[in-house]
């Protein structure tokens, strides 16, 4: 029993096993459709987009500088953004205005981030209902491109006021006028562009489509089926 269990099926069971194609037909047909009722059963979540699109404006941010350079500052401002995304204060808007969700939920697989450095940003929501889905999408959008505009209006304001105190040095209100607009700034460029594109009627799919649970559920009866019968061979066999 012990050599049996521990012993490889031999090349003539392997050979025998590939020949099979009506195994291999029938195993995908059956395989396909416990895919499809797992899917039907047990559907996935809906997932909704909602679109920003940022503009680092480089023109004016950094003009005449060489690319790699202007990869790096991509970076970094894209990073600073993604903080914004994904801090306390947007993500406490989002919970209180759907209600019922705390900050860590939404963390939790919940809420989804995809940007380039210099465009467009998604922003996806998963929930079992298409509605709450688009909800979530939007009011995320919302809060991010709310918290990141009052940034940039603080880039804008602090910009003025550095030019201001540096013609001033001694003026004490320059000088806590620069210091509370830094800390509201969220070090965001001042020539930075910020537009929500798509915050209404989002697409909301389901997040794995059929074909997944199809070609999954085919792959894996497959594989346990030619273990079952190389497992049964070797058990005839001994």
């Amino acid at each position: 029993m012990k050599n049996w269990l521990l012993s490889s099926p031999s090349v003539d069971d392997l050979i025998r096993l590939l020949r099979a194609w009506r195994f291999w037909l029938i195993g995908a047909i059956v395989g396909g459709l416990l895919g499809t009722l797992a899917y039907v059963l047990v559907p996935p979540p809906y997932r909704a987009r909602a679109t920003v699109v940022v503009d680092f404006n480089l023109e004016k941010a950094w003009p005449d500088n060489p690319d790699r350079e202007v990869f790096y500052y991509l970076e970094r401002e894209a990073r600073k953004l993604e903080e914004v995304a994904w801090s306390d204060a947007t993500l406490q808007q989002v919970a209180d205005q759907m209600g019922g969700m705390t900050v860590d939920q939404l963390r939790s697989d919940v809420l989804e981030l995809s940007e380039p450095h210099d465009g467009a940003w998604h922003f996806y929501a998963t929930e079992r209902s298409p509605q709450q889905a688009e909800q979530l999408a939007s009011a995320w959008a919302h809060a991010f491109y709310q918290q990141t505009l009052v940034g940039v209006d603080n880039a804008v304001a602090l910009d003025a006021a550095r030019k201001a105190l540096a013609a001033n040095p001694t003026d004490p209100a320059l000088m806590t006028q620069v210091n509370t607009l830094e800390a509201g700034s969220l070090g965001i460029t001042p020539e930075m562009q910020i537009s929500l594109a798509q915050s209404k009627h989002l697409p909301a799919e389901r997040k794995v489509g059929l074909g997944n649970y199809v070609l999954a559920g085919a792959v894996l009866f497959l594989l346990l089926s030619a273990l079952f019968v190389l497992f049964f061979e070797k058990q005839q066999g001994a």
